[in-house]
């Protein structure tokens, strides 16, 4: 029996903003498509619906929530890295820190956010736990983006300089120490840029 609503189906119309930065780019739809899922995988945009994608806005409570998992995840990856230290790798520190400073003292932004994203990643590295980086993948976009809210660069650099002294002492109680430290002086940093408070540590 055929139906009055039957007969050949329209293949979906993708969304129009998906279209819209197609045509803006000059590119297909495709690597398109492929870019907004990473940034729903990443937790920067949502899905509202089949036909709706938006930003997603942090608030406090998602900030609180992101730098209590860098915490707890960082400050276990400062341990293992220490207790597992090369000379090889804290060379590769060690350069790192030397970028950092010459790109502190030019006030190269740019410069500053990707070399401490490098630092840190060379941190987990040294820590040799391919788990712990899967862990981190998920939220690691964010939690990069909220680092870069830190513009306290002086103090920055200070607390790398420390945290690689203490990881290079081969002290996991150290290193430990020193990376929650950076974590919670980096979350209130952070906050304060985003949102005019000051939290404690407790927050």
């Amino acid at each position: 029996m055929i139906t009055p609503n039957s007969g050949p189906r329209k293949a979906p119309r993708p969304p129009r903003k998906e279209r819209e930065l197609a045509e803006r780019f000059g590119v297909s739809r495709v690597p398109v498509r492929e870019a907004i899922r990473a940034l729903v995988a990443e937790g920067f945009v949502l899905f509202e619906s089949a036909r709706r994608t938006v930003v997603r806005r942090l608030d406090p409570t998602d900030v609180r929530e992101l730098f209590e998992l860098r915490e707890a995840l960082e400050v276990y990856a400062a341990g293992l890295a220490a207790s597992r230290v090369t000379p090889g790798a804290l060379a590769e520190l060690r350069d790192l820190l030397d970028q950092a400073a010459r790109a502190t003292k030019e006030g190269d932004a740019e410069a500053i956010t990707d070399i401490n994203t490098r630092f840190h990643d060379g941190i987990r590295a040294l820590a040799g736990n391919s788990l712990l980086i899967s862990v981190m993948e998920p939220v690691d976009g964010r939690l990069r983006w909220l680092t870069r809210r830190n513009e306290e660069w002086p103090q920055l650099l200070t607390e790398h300089r420390e945290l690689y002294e203490a990881i290079a002492s081969g002290d996991p109680d150290r290193a430990r120490a020193h990376a929650l430290d950076h974590v919670r002086a980096n979350y209130r940093s952070t906050v304060r840029h985003l949102f005019g408070t000051d939290p404690s540590d407790a927050d």
